[in-house]
């Protein structure tokens, strides 16, 4: 569905019969009043579609070789994609055509930046190529500061410090939230319960049961 306007002269020519059935200067007011942008499906302006859209045709059938009107949509997906440049997640849908070109510029901020203008047709492309373009103009106005292996080795260090502080403090969250203190109990007092849990009470059930099979035997 998306197509420009010498495409729509073309399949125009086609159904008339070409130019010699138009009067002349027929063809040149066709051209002018032909839309020269695309024509977009309603739902590619949510999503980044590379190009894919809704395409019609004819289903034949094998019998009798009727043809009945039908049409193809695109594969729509929807992703989650990483971008630098934003520093987070970008939820979008997009088609896999689209993911393929994606991969193959190394990302969606690559990507956004390297497409042209004239041929990103959809209206979210468009924001977020002019938003991305904009932030790389401000990263690149950025200082850049490069550390010493002492410092980058500090730095680690510190990290490093900071995630076994947080372990701790869930450890202990933990522990509060299900109370259990973490001292263990003495040895011979979880040796007579299990010893007492394996003693057959008398007068109970199962003592009568273990001498009616003794006294079977």
């Amino acid at each position: 569905m998306a197509f420009r306007s010498r495409e729509v002269v073309k399949k125009i020519m086609k159904k008339i019969g070409g130019d010699e059935n138009l009067a002349p200067g027929v063809k040149e007011q066709l051209k002018k009043c032909a839309p020269d942008s695309k024509v977009v499906m309603g739902r590619a302006h949510r999503g980044l579609y590379a190009g894919r859209h809704i395409q019609f045709g004819n289903r034949v059938s094998e019998d009798g070789g009727n043809k009945t009107r039908r049409n193809w949509k695109p594969n729509v997906q929807e992703k989650r994609l990483f971008s630098y440049i934003l520093d987070r997640h970008i939820r979008v849908k997009v088609t896999t055509h689209a993911i393929r070109c994606i991969d193959k510029a190394g990302g969606i901020d690559e990507y956004l930046l390297k497409t042209p203008y004239h041929k990103m047709d959809t209206e979210m492309g468009l924001f977020w190529k002019a938003k991305m373009e904009k932030m790389y103009e401000k990263l690149g106005e950025m200082e850049v500061v490069f550390f010493s292996t002492e410092d980058e080795a500090r730095l680690e260090e510190q990290f490093r410090e900071i995630k076994l502080d947080e372990r701790a403090a869930r450890r202990d969250a933990r522990r509060k939230m299900y109370g259990w203190s973490g001292k263990k109990g003495d040895g011979a007092d979880t040796e007579g319960v299990h010893e007492g849990t394996s003693i057959i009470e008398e007068g109970s059930p199962r003592a009568d049961i273990h001498e009616r099979m003794v006294a079977n035997a």
